[in-house]
């Protein structure tokens, strides 16, 4: 038992402040950044101490079957991960950086009627509007170069991703949207 709390404590910063209901099984989570809640779907045990949360199971009988121990298992580290993510996007400004490689792929941040739009221009003959959501902030370093701000890991990704699905980046050129870390090994050509 000693091996599994081991495991799944998680070391809560100072700014930080954890309230769990356990009439309601809610969690609450409130940082810099703001707050976020979840709420349990099934019974897991929380320890909560002054700066750090262990998540264990409930059912501690051995005649259990190992069947319902590893979905017990799985419960849990589900659980332990989402507490970590919560923390990371409460404390911590997530960003994502994009790149355009190709001659003329320029993009633009627009004000039209309160509403932020992103320009892209793609090599297309129109151009494409991209509408900001309210929670994402999106600044254009250059005319090259986006950095996508935000609280939530997966919007952030999402919201990256679907920018990228307007020009996904060619095996042969190179050209396209790409990720600022990527690097595409380029295809040869047919030789004649």
């Amino acid at each position: 038992m000693k091996n599994l709390l081991k495991r799944y404590i998680i070391k809560i910063p100072n700014d930080i402040s954890i309230f769990y209901c356990i009439n309601k099984k809610i969690v609450i989570f409130s940082g810099p950044l703001g707050k976020k809640s979840i709420i349990l779907k099934t019974k897991i045990l929380l320890f909560i101490k002054k700066s750090f949360i262990t998540v264990t199971r409930t059912f501690f009988v051995s005649k259990i079957s190992n069947q319902i121990k590893r979905k017990l298992k799985c419960i849990q580290k589900t659980y332990f991960t989402l507490f970590k993510q919560i923390i990371l996007e409460i404390s911590v400004l997530l960003h994502n950086k994009l790149k355009f490689i190709g001659i003329g792929f320029k993009c633009f941040t627009l004000n039209l009627f309160k509403n932020l739009l992103l320009d892209l221009r793609l090599g297309f003959s129109h151009k494409i509007y991209f509408k900001i959501p309210e929670k994402i902030k999106i600044f254009c370093v250059k005319s090259t170069n986006i950095i996508i701000f935000g609280n939530s890991h997966q919007v952030v990704n999402q919201i990256t991703s679907l920018i990228r699905l307007f020009k996904i980046p060619e095996v042969f050129k190179g050209k396209g949207i790409l990720y600022q870390n990527e690097q595409i090994i380029l295809k040869e050509g047919k030789k004649t």
